[in-house]
């Protein structure tokens, strides 16, 4: 979340900032209920003070031998009137603290204006679209034709949007996840297997909550949530501690399963494994110093992207403008691989740094070398998402007959060079 100091001081420059993004934010709720809390907090202190000067007129009139009835009743009326205002100011607290909540993070000055993904800016393309000499099919006709990739069977044991992965498919699958661990293990990344359910505090954490609680899947009668990425659990690991800034920068690589309610997203992309229910997924997560985030954002991209390199699969970067940007983010780049049924690039990983906005929310701090503490940065991206992978792959290395030819980096996971 943003500080409150900071909005409060610049309202006028945090309502600007907040303009460049979709949706309406009521920045003034926050001034608002900062400045009742403040007088409430003015008059409980001067009570407190009151108390104590009485408190001690008392201790002097018994020293004296004096009657201090009247003092012992104005104390118990100032600490009824403190009680009230120290109720009045926990809830007004809590007030601000959900206000602050639902605002987004301020979009960083180097994201691109504009309204929606259209705005986005393209920053480097790597790779050329393949040009086939038949018609490429979609790669859920290609899964089907196969044998590899079976949502009907999905649809009766769960539902829509599902799918069971058989044989080769469940194979190739598993071997990109495992791929994509071992190449950033090799960039450094420490590997995390975490929880596939976080509690309410950890969602509020990252910022799913309260804002996307719709899009989560609550377990029944817990204080759980299935994952909508690993991002959440890994974050959250370093809740409410204070790190060394010599132990900084720290990375990590953690594959979960995601799942996500897709709430309001009927009608796209519903075929296929680019919007599941349920999709696996390599996430790369850091926390860093603020003088250094910006920089590791590159390197973030840069290591999701070396996974489509090295897959030899066409992509390009953008850079989402101020209207597209996520809602805890303050720049994101979204790399989208090139999917030749679609004759477009579709997204496979955002990579975003969210600077301290997310440390915020989850009391994440660092000590300097000269002891100071301050809140760190946290970075985080795909790296990259495992379903659209796959797909990725079924499109682009298709052939006439039906088969898919494997890409030379992924073939000794799978055990095969062709998928028959």
């Amino acid at each position: 979340m943003l500080d409150i100091r900071y909005v409060v001081e610049n309202a006028g420059a945090v309502k600007d900032r907040l303009a460049l993004r979709s949706g309406s934010y009521d920045v003034d709720a926050v001034v608002r209920v900062d400045a009742l809390r403040r007088k409430i907090l003015k008059d409980a202190e001067a009570l407190r003070a009151e108390r104590n000067r009485v408190s001690d007129e008392i201790a002097l009139l018994k020293r004296e031998k004096k009657n201090a009835d009247a003092q012992i009743a104005a104390m118990k009326t100032n600490n009824e009137r403190i009680k009230a205002l120290d109720e009045k100011l926990d809830a007004l607290e809590k007030e601000e603290r959900a206000a602050l909540l639902s605002i987004p993070n301020l979009p960083h000055g180097s994201v691109p204006p504009g309204k929606t993904g259209d705005d986005n800016k393209v920053v480097r393309v790597w790779g050329e679209p393949r040009k086939f000499a038949f018609t490429p099919r979609a790669h859920w006709e290609i899964g089907e034709a196969l044998g590899i990739l079976d949502p009907v069977t999905a649809a009766k044991i769960t539902g829509a949007r599902f799918t069971v992965y058989r044989g080769a498919g469940a194979r190739l699958e598993r071997s990109l996840f495992n791929f994509m661990l071992d190449t950033h293990a090799e960039n450094g990344y420490v590997e995390i297997f975490p929880p596939f359910m976080v509690n309410r505090e950890s969602m509020t954490g990252t910022g799913q909550l309260p804002k996307f609680e719709e899009d989560a899947f609550a377990v029944k009668d817990t204080n759980y949530f299935l994952v909508p990425t690993a991002e959440v659990p890994v974050t959250n690991m370093h809740r409410g501690e204070v790190i060394r800034e010599s132990d900084l920068p720290i990375r990590y690589a953690a594959y979960t399963a995601c799942f996500r309610a897709e709430a309001g997203s009927a009608g796209r992309d519903t075929r296929g494994l680019i919007r599941q229910h349920q999709f696996n997924k390599v996430e790369l997560v850091k926390f860093t110093t603020p003088q250094s985030s910006f920089d590791e954002l590159e390197t973030l991209t840069a290591e999701a992207e070396l996974i489509l390199q090295r897959l030899n699969l066409p992509y390009r970067v953008v850079t989402l403008c101020t209207g597209d940007l996520g809602f805890s983010s303050a720049k994101t780049y979204d790399i989208e691989v090139w999917m030749p049924s679609y004759g477009r690039y579709v997204e496979i990983s955002s990579c975003s740094n969210f600077m301290d906005y997310q440390a915020r929310r989850m009391n994440i701090k660092y000590k300097e070398e000269n002891g100071k503490t301050a809140f760190l940065h946290t970075l985080n991206g795909s790296g990259l998402a495992v379903g659209r992978t796959t797909a990725a792959i079924l499109e682009n290395f298709q052939n006439a007959d039906g088969t898919v030819t494997l890409p030379d980096a992924i073939a000794p996971y799978a055990g095969v060079g062709i998928i028959r």
